[in-house]
C-alpha cells in the first residue's frame, strides 16, 4: 500500500487498517446485522407507503387521470435516486451515504403526513418522491452486503431475506398506527413509515467503518457493461411487471368491493417478496443465477395470468404471491449474476440499479395510462 493511499480522504468514511482475513469477522457481522435491520425496516416504510398511496391518490386527485401520479412519483424517485446513491458511497462512505437515505425518508414520510391532514395532493406526491427516493438507497443495501459475505452470497441473501420481518410486522403495525391516529385515514401508517425510516437511521449510523474494496477482490476480471447488460434487462422488467402489477392491484381489488382486504394482499405480496432470500440464505450455494432467473420469470408471466383470471381476495393475493416470489427469484438472481465474475464498478451498479426502478417506474406510468383513463 502507498502512502498516498493510505492516508484517508477528506470526507471519505473508511477505516485505515489493511484489509486483510480477520477484518471480515466480528466487524463484517455486525455490519450485516445492521443492513439487514436497516433493510427491514426501510421496507416496512415502503409497505405502508405503497399501502397508502394508491387509495389516497384516488382520494385526493383533482383529476382521477392524476391518481396514480403519488404511486408513480414514488418510483420516480427510487430510480433517480440509484446512481447517485451508488457515486456517494464512494466519495462518503456507507454509513453517510445510507444515512442521508434514511433522514430523506423520515423528511418524506413527514411530508405525507402533512398531505393527508390538509388533504394536499401536490403534498402528497412529494412525500411520495422522497420516500422513493430512500427507497432507491436502501435498495443498495444488498451490494454492500455482496463483500461481507464469504461465498459473496450469504451477506445478500440475509440482508434481503431479513424483509420478510417487515411483512410479518405490515399488517399489526398498519393496524395499531391507524387506531392511533383515528378518525384521519392513512395518517397513522404514513407517521409509522416515517418512524421506521428513524430508526433505519439508527442502524445506518452505527455501521462500523470499513474501507470501500477494489473490484478486482472478488474475482478475476474488472466487469463491463456488456456482463450486466442481460441481467439488467431481465430485472427491469421483472420490476416493470412487479410494479405494474401491484399498482393495479388495490384499485381491481376497491372495483371489486374488496377495500378492506387490500393491506393484507399487499402484505402477503411483500412476505413472498423477500422469504426466498430467508430460504436462501441456509443454502447459500443452492443460489445459481441463471436457474434462478428463469424461476422467477416463469412465475411472473403465471401471476399475471391469474390476476387477468382475478375477481375474489383469494385469486387477488394468490396472484401478489406468486408475483412477490417471481420478483424476488428474477431480482436475486440478476444481483448475483452481475456480481459472479466480480464486482461492478459503482458507475455499473448504479446503472443497474438505476434500469431496474426505471423498469418499476415504467410499470407505474403504465398502470396510471390503464386505470387513470
Amino acid at each position: 500500500m502507498t502512502a498516498s493511499a493510505a492516508i484517508p480522504r477528506a470526507g471519505r468514511l473508511d477505516c485505515v487498517c489493511e484489509p486483510g482475513g480477520l477484518e471480515r469477522t466480528a466487524s463484517d457481522r455486525t455490519g450485516v446485522a445492521l443492513l439487514a435491520a436497516g433493510f427491514a425496516l426501510s421496507i416496512l416504510s415502503q409497505v405502508l407507503t405503497l399501502s397508502i398511496l394508491p387509495l389516497a391518490g384516488l382520494s385526493l386527485a383533482p383529476d382521477s387521470a392524476l391518481a396514480t401520479l403519488p404511486f408513480t412519483a414514488f418510483y420516480a424517485g427510487a430510480a433517480m435516486a440509484s446512481l447517485p446513491a451508488s457515486l456517494l458511497l464512494d466519495s462518503f462512505g456507507r454509513r453517510a451515504a445510507f444515512s442521508l437515505g434514511a433522514s430523506l425518508g423520515v423528511a418524506g414520510g413527514l411530508v405525507l403526513v402533512w398531505a393527508l391532514l390538509n388533504l394536499h395532493f401536490g403534498a402528497l406526491t412529494l412525500g411520495a418522491f422522497w420516500l422513493g427516493i430512500a427507497n432507491g438507497f436502501s435498495l443498495f443495501y444488498r451490494h454492500a452486503a455482496v463483500p461481507m459475505g464469504g461465498s459473496g452470497r450469504s451477506g445478500m441473501l440475509a440482508v434481503f431475506g431479513a424483509a420478510t420481518l417487515a411483512a410479518l410486522a405490515a399488517p399489526t403495525v398498519a393496524t395499531q398506527a391507524e387506531w392511533l391516529a383515528t378518525p384521519h385515514a392513512f395518517v397513522g401508517m404514513a407517521a409509522a413509515a416515517a418512524l421506521a425510516h428513524v430508526a433505519a437511521l439508527a442502524c445506518t449510523s452505527a455501521l462500523p467503518y470499513r474501507r470501500l474494496r477494489a473490484p478486482l477482490e472478488h474475482g478475476t476480471n474488472p466487469q463491463t457493461w456488456r456482463a450486466i447488460a442481460l441481467p439488467t434487462a431481465i430485472g427491469a422488467l421483472a420490476w416493470a411487471l412487479m410494479a405494474g402489477l401491484m399498482g393495479a392491484t388495490p384499485i381491481a381489488m376497491i372495483g371489486c368491493g374488496l377495500s378492506e382486504a387490500v393491506s393484507g394482499t399487499v402484505a402477503w405480496h411483500v412476505m413472498a417478496m423477500y422469504a426466498p432470500s430467508l430460504v436462501l440464505s441456509c443454502l447459500p450455494r443452492s443460489a445459481n443465477p441463471v436457474p434462478t432467473v428463469v424461476v422467477g420469470c416463469v412465475l411472473l408471466a403465471f401471476a399475471t395470468l391469474v390476476f387477468a383470471l382475478s375477481g375474489s381476495t383469494g385469486a387477488f393475493s394468490t396472484s401478489a404471491i406468486l408475483l412477490g416470489i417471481g420478483w424476488s427469484l428474477a431480482t436475486l438472481g440478476t444481483t448475483l449474476w452481475i456480481h459472479r465474475n466480480g464486482t461492478p464498478s459503482r458507475w455499473l451498479l448504479g446503472i443497474h440499479d438505476g434500469a431496474l426502478l426505471g423498469g418499476a417506474l415504467v410499470g407505474a406510468l403504465t398502470t396510471g395510462a390503464l386505470f387513470g383513463s
